[in-house]
C-alpha cells in the first residue's frame, strides 16, 4: 500500500514514523508515496559534503524539480521488504535480528546489480552518506545492542535504526561484490538447513565454511563507530 501523509496514520502500524516501510499486523505491505522530513533527516546540506560525494548525490538524488530528494533510494526498499515476506514464507531460520535484516538487503542489492543495474547508485550512495556522517548522537552501535533492544530502536529511534540498516546495506553490497550472485543462494540453503539457534562460533563457521567469507565478515568486522 502507497501511502500520502495523510492516509499514514489511517493504515500504517502504530507508532510508524512516515516512511518507514513496514508490514502491518495483516502482512499489508506500507510504504510512503513522497519525500518526507524522516528521509530528509539523513542529508546534510550539500555544500558540507566533499565536492566528489556531492557531485555523485545530485546525479543520483535530484528530482525533476531540481531538489535534492533520496526517494529514489527509498523507493527501493520495497524490494528489501519482499525479501522479508519470501524467507518468512520459505521457512528460513535467520539466527540473529542483524541477519534478518542483512538478507533483505543483500536479496535487494543481488537483484538491482543482476537486472536493473542503473538503480546501483541510488542504491549504494545514500548508505555511504549515512555512515560517513558517523555514530554522534546515536545510542546504540553494536550488533548486540540490535539484537537486544531492536524493537526500541526500530520503535523509538528511528534514525538508529536508518544508520544500522545503512550499514547492512553497505554490507551486502561489499558481500556481493566479494562473491557475486552465488552468496544469497547459499547464505537460503544455509539458512533454511540449520533450524536451530547458532552461538556465534557456530555462526560464523556456518557462514565461512558454507557460504562465503564475506559474510562471516559482516559480524567479525562490524564496527560501530
Amino acid at each position: 500500500m502507497i501511502l500520502a501523509p495523510g492516509d499514514w496514520g489511517n493504515y500504517a502500524a502504530k507508532g510508524a514514523v512516515y516512511g518507514m516501510p513496514h508490514y502491518t499486523t495483516n502482512q499489508t505491505l506500507i510504504v510512503a508515496s513522497e519525500d518526507n522530513p524522516f528521509w530528509k533527516s539523513f542529508t546534510p546540506p550539500i555544500d558540507k559534503l566533499p565536492p566528489a560525494l556531492a557531485a555523485q548525490l545530485i546525479k543520483a538524488y535530484t528530482d525533476k524539480s531540481g531538489n535534492l530528494s533520496m526517494q529514489p533510494f527509498f523507493d527501493l526498499l520495497a524490494i528489501h521488504e519482499l525479501a522479508h515476506a519470501y524467507h518468512n514464507q520459505a521457512g528460513l531460520t535467520m539466527q540473529r535480528r542483524w541477519m534478518g535484516e542483512f538478507f533483505a538487503n543483500l536479496m535487494l542489492h543481488t537483484y538491482i546489480a543482476e537486472q536493473e543495474p542503473e538503480l546501483l547508485p541510488a542504491l549504494t550512495l545514500f548508505p555511504q552518506l549515512v555512515i560517513s556522517q558517523g555514530t554522534q548522537g546515536f545510542t546504540f552501535t553494536t550488533l548486540t545492542d540490535f539484537e537486544d533492544k531492536y524493537d526500541d530502536i526500530a520503535r523509538q529511534n528511528p534514525r538508529n535504526y536508518g544508520w544500522y540498516q545503512c550499514k547492512l546495506h553497505a554490507a551486502a553490497a561489499d558481500v556481493y561484490n566479494a562473491g557475486g550472485s552465488d552468496v544469497i543462494k547459499k547464505l537460503w540453503v544455509a539458512l533454511k538447513k540449520d533450524k536451530t539457534k547458532l552461538n556465534d562460533a557456530d555462526l560464523i563457521a556456518l557462514f565461512t565454511e558454507d557460504v562465503h567469507q564475506s559474510v562471516a565478515d559482516v559480524q567479525l568486522k562490524w564496527n560501530g563507530k
